[in-house]
C-alpha cells in the first residue's frame, strides 16, 4: 500500500511539472522593435505540442541526460547501514525512476512532434508625419514565421491609406473571400491619439493575419504586390544610378519578403530581386553573397523546367564568373551552360543582368 501510494505521489508529481511546463510563456525571437505586447485573445493558438518541443532543448532533457540521472542517483537502490534494502527509500527510488521515465516518453514525442509555420504580422512601431501636405501616422509592420527561429524578418512601412486601398482592391476582386474580414474604419477626429493608434495597430494586425490565411488571398497579385512591389521599383532606380550599397538593404529586404510570401517557384518580379542582389553586391565586391544569390537563381530557374527559360543563360554566365572568383567549383555550370547551347537557347546577344535590371519593367 505504502508502495502504491508514492507511486500516485510521483503520478502528481509529473502531472504537476508537465502543467507548469505547458503554461511557462516562452518570449520568441523577434526582429527589432520595441518589446512584444500580448496578443489579443483571438490571436491566441494552442501550442503545446510546440512549447514542448521548444522547451525540450532548454532543459536538455536527452535521451544521455536521463539515463545519466537514473544511474547517478534516481536509479540506485538505498541500502540501510546493516546492508538491509530501507523499503521507503525504496519506494522512493521507485518514484524518482517513474517521473524520469515519464519525462523520457515526452521528450521522445516531442521530439517527431509537427510544428506548423505560420506568417504572422507585429505591428512594431508608429510614428506620426507631418509634412507640408497632410498628417499622418506611418507604421512599421514586420512578417514573422512562429514555430521556427526567424533569422531574417521583414517589414514594410505603411500609411492607415496604404491598407485601406489594399482591403478595397481585395474586396472588389474576391467578395466572397473577403467577407467576414474586419477592417477599421475610418475616423473624422482623434486619428492621433495614442489610444487610435493602439487599436489600430492591432487591427491591422490581425486583418493581415485573416488575409494572409485565405489561400486565394495570399497567393494574388495585389496582396503580393503591396508588400514589396513599392521598394522593388526604389532599389531599381537606386541599382540604375549605380547607387548600389544602398540598394543592398532594399533589395535585401524584398528577398525575405518573397521567401516568405510567394508561393514555391520563380515568378519575374522574384527572378528580378535576385539579378538586383547579384549585380549590387558584385559591384560592391561582396562577391560571396553575389555567388549565392546567382546560385539560388539558377536553382529557381531549374526547378521550373523550360519557364523564364531566357534569364537561365545571364544568371549562369554571373554564376559562373563569381564561382571562379570566389575559388568555388563551376563545373557543373559550365556543363549546363553547354547544354543550352547546343538545344540552341544561347544567342549572341542575350542580356546582362544589369541590362537586364535596367530593361525591365516593374508592375
Amino acid at each position: 500500500m505504502e508502495a502504491r501510494h508514492h507511486l500516485s505521489t510521483a503520478q502528481q508529481m509529473a502531472s504537476k511539472f508537465l502543467q507548469r511546463l505547458r503554461s511557462t510563456p516562452l518570449k520568441e525571437e523577434r526582429g527589432p522593435g520595441p518589446p512584444e505586447e500580448p496578443p489579443e485573445s483571438a490571436e491566441l493558438v494552442d501550442d503545446t505540442e510546440g512549447l514542448s518541443l521548444r522547451l525540450s532543448g532548454t532543459l536538455s532533457l536527452s535521451e544521455d541526460s536521463l539515463a545519466s540521472q537514473e544511474s547517478d542517483g534516481m536509479g540506485t537502490s538505498y541500502l540501510g547501514s546493516d546492508g538491509h534494502g530501507d523499503s521507503k527509500a525504496q519506494d522512493e527510488n521507485n518514484s524518482h525512476t517513474f517521473l524520469t521515465n515519464q519525462l523520457r516518453e515526452m521528450w521522445q514525442h516531442s521530439r517527431d512532434a509537427h510544428i506548423p509555420i505560420r506568417l504572422t504580422f507585429e505591428v512594431t512601431d508608429a510614428n506620426i508625419v507631418q509634412d507640408a501636405h497632410a498628417k499622418y501616422v506611418v507604421y512599421t509592420i514586420y512578417l514573422l514565421q512562429t514555430g521556427q527561429y526567424d533569422a531574417s524578418p521583414a517589414y514594410i512601412s505603411c500609411r492607415y491609406s496604404d491598407l485601406f486601398h489594399l482591403k478595397r482592391r481585395l474586396l472588389e476582386l474576391y467578395p466572397s473571400e473577403m467577407r467576414g474580414v474586419s477592417f477599421p474604419r475610418k475616423r473624422v477626429r482623434k486619428n492621433f491619439t495614442p489610444e487610435t493608434i493602439a487599436k489600430r495597430s492591432r487591427a491591422f494586425e490581425q486583418f493581415l493575419c485573416h488575409v494572409s490565411s485565405l489561400p486565394a488571398l495570399r497567393t494574388s497579385s495585389p496582396f503580393l504586390n503591396f508588400f514589396y512591389l513599392r521598394d522593388i521599383q526604389k532599389a531599381q532606380a537606386l541599382t540604375c544610378a549605380g547607387l548600389y550599397k544602398l540598394a543592398i538593404p532594399i533589395w535585401t529586404n524584398s528577398y525575405h519578403l518573397q521567401e516568405k510570401l510567394c508561393p514555391p517557384g520563380p515568378s519575374t518580379n522574384r527572378l528580378l530581386v535576385l539579378a538586383g542582389l547579384v549585380v549590387c553586391h558584385q559591384e560592391s565586391d561582396t562577391l560571396e553573397e553575389a555567388q549565392a544569390f546567382s546560385e539560388r537563381a539558377v536553382a529557381l530557374i531549374q526547378d521550373a523546367q523550360d519557364k523564364h527559360i531566357s534569364l537561365l543563360v545571364p544568371f549562369l554566365n554571373a554564376h559562373i564568373q563569381l564561382s571562379w572568383r570566389v575559388g568555388i567549383d563551376k563545373r557543373e555550370s559550365e556543363a549546363l551552360l553547354q547544354r543550352l547551347q547546343e538545344a540552341g537557347h544561347y544567342a549572341d546577344n542575350v542580356p546582362s543582368l544589369k541590362e537586364f535590371l535596367v530593361k525591365e519593367t516593374i508592375s
